[in-house]
């Protein structure tokens, strides 16, 4: 599994729509629609462009291992629709409008049986840092885990060195909570992370005061 530290840009509101109804979820994740981006399942054609694009080094510098091959995020892909099958794990691919094939993704892991307190991730291929897609997708994505599967707790991790990414989170409602020290291995090192979290009570609030964000 690929495990994200969020990061790319600075967030400004933005609507998003649902295409279709996602309470079966596990069953297919809804397409949806957020400012230029389309949000939906991962697809195996979307393999080649996401192995080019998440094994970089600017991109992996704050993510674990990608898969280093075609086959092996072919392999991912059917291992994310497997455990979203099963109750435990979400994966949306990235589609810039324009384009066919996914350029980064978004996952949402339970860390909790009842899903209630899970974690969320985040990859962007790096031509498209600094393109408005974290500011467009991640109202949607927050919103889906806590309104769609029902998240109470949704966290994240990011690198303390990572501070384009605790930006993002801190202008998507995040609450900064703890440095959660040595706890991110990358290269042979241990590395600070921040934890952050946002409250299903959180995320109303902040929905309330941008509310053009999430329709």
């Amino acid at each position: 599994m690929i495990r994200t530290n969020i990061g790319t840009t600075t967030i400004t509101a933005r609507p998003f729509q649902i295409d279709r109804a996602g309470n079966g979820w596990r069953r297919g994740l809804p397409t949806m629609r957020a400012g230029g981006v389309t949000l939906r399942d991962l697809r195996l054609s979307d393999a080649a462009s996401l192995h080019a694009l998440l094994t970089t080094a600017e991109v992996s510098r704050f993510i674990s291992p990608p898969p280093t091959t075609v086959e092996g995020f072919e392999r991912f892909i059917a291992w994310t629709q497997s455990e979203r099958a099963a109750g435990r794990y979400v994966c949306f691919a990235i589609v810039p409008d324009g384009m066919d094939t996914a350029v980064g993704l978004f996952q949402i892991r339970q860390l909790d049986p009842r899903f209630e307190t899970a974690e969320w991730g985040f990859a962007l291929g790096h031509p498209f840092w600094g393109s408005g897609i974290f500011a467009a997708a991640a109202p949607a994505i927050v919103n889906f885990a806590i309104e769609t599967i029902g998240v109470r707790r949704l966290e994240a991790r990011a690198s303390t060195q990572n501070g384009r990414g605790n930006a993002a989170l801190l202008k998507v409602g995040a609450v900064r909570e703890a440095v959660l020290r040595k706890s991110f291995l990358k290269d042979g090192a241990y590395h600070d992370q921040v934890l952050w979290a946002i409250t299903a009570e959180d995320w109303r609030l902040w929905r309330a005061v941008v509310p053009a964000t999430v329709h």
